[in-house]
């Protein structure tokens, strides 16, 4: 497995994907996995539907996006090189899924387990960077160094595998089995955490408090008001066979559906400029 660049449609950009060995001791797999979490320049497309202006539009059937956003979904930290954060749960599995469809490779977000593998780099350190917690500040944003704010992704040295900010600067939603709230949590800890969330173990589930400002009852299912420690990064599956990222599943030319006389209320596809 060699590294690869995944475009994202819809913008001049690639996220460069990493290998990730198998690791049998966890049951996962290999894969690959985002060097960086995703920046707004890979996020922006799915939520402004940037890829319609150029690919034939998705149907509601394959991914459904989230609302546009009532207030900046940066919150004034700026977006050129950041993460994406504010991203709910929901939000950050239908990009997977939009991903899919729109590259043609089985994107998702990683399980848990696969998160820790690429984490821990091959080592049983409490860390992605070891087990000295003075380093973090070489490898991580988090409370004592971030001046209350999350940084440019990439920007601090990455751990043995070159992947980035596993520790620190937006924790990041994986798949979980075991929770019992909507089936994922966030790990890495961030920009607003101490040392000891840093460590690859750690783990947070949804809380409450993540959209305690968001006015709209219910709360939002796709943007978390007070989830700007928040964001995602994704993985694509390996064919066994091949050594080559898995086809997609979902059908990407699957369009929306159009008005017919058994379904008057459907609404037809916006076709792209020419």
């Amino acid at each position: 497995m060699d590294p690869f660049k995944l475009e994202i449609p819809g913008a001049a950009f690639a996220l460069d994907m990493i290998p990730v060995p198998a690791d049998p001791s966890r049951k996962t797999k290999a894969f690959w996995i985002s060097k960086t979490e995703i920046t707004w320049e890979a996020y922006d497309p799915f939520v402004y539907n940037k890829d319609d202006e150029t690919m034939k539009p998705l149907g509601a059937d394959v991914v459904t996006r989230p609302s546009r956003p009532y207030i900046p979904p940066d919150s004034g930290f700026g977006k050129a090189g950041m993460a994406a954060i504010c991203v709910s749960f929901k939000s950050a599995v239908e990009y997977g899924k939009w991903l899919e469809a729109r590259t043609g490779k089985a994107v998702r977000l990683p399980s848990e387990p696969e998160w820790e593998v690429a984490a821990a780099a091959g080592s049983t350190s409490a860390f992605p960077f070891g087990d000295d917690p003075a380093k973090a500040g070489e490898f991580a944003w988090f409370e004592p160094n971030s001046e209350e704010a999350p940084h440019k992704a990439g920007t601090k040295k990455p751990n043995a595998w070159g992947i980035f900010d596993m520790s620190g600067n937006v924790s990041e939603w994986v798949t979980a089995d075991d929770t019992k709230k909507i089936g994922g949590v966030v790990k890495g800890g961030s920009w607003m955490d101490p040392v000891d969330n840093l460590k690859t173990a750690w783990r947070a589930e949804y809380d409450i408090k993540w959209q305690k400002t968001d006015p709209q009852m219910p709360k939002s299912k796709w943007w978390m008001s007070d989830g700007q420690h928040i964001g995602l990064r994704v993985v694509v599956e390996v064919d066994e066979k091949t050594g080559k990222p898995l086809a997609a599943r979902i059908p990407a030319s699957t369009p929306a559906p159009a008005p017919s006389a058994d379904n008057p209320t459907a609404v037809a596809p916006t076709p792209a400029p020419k």
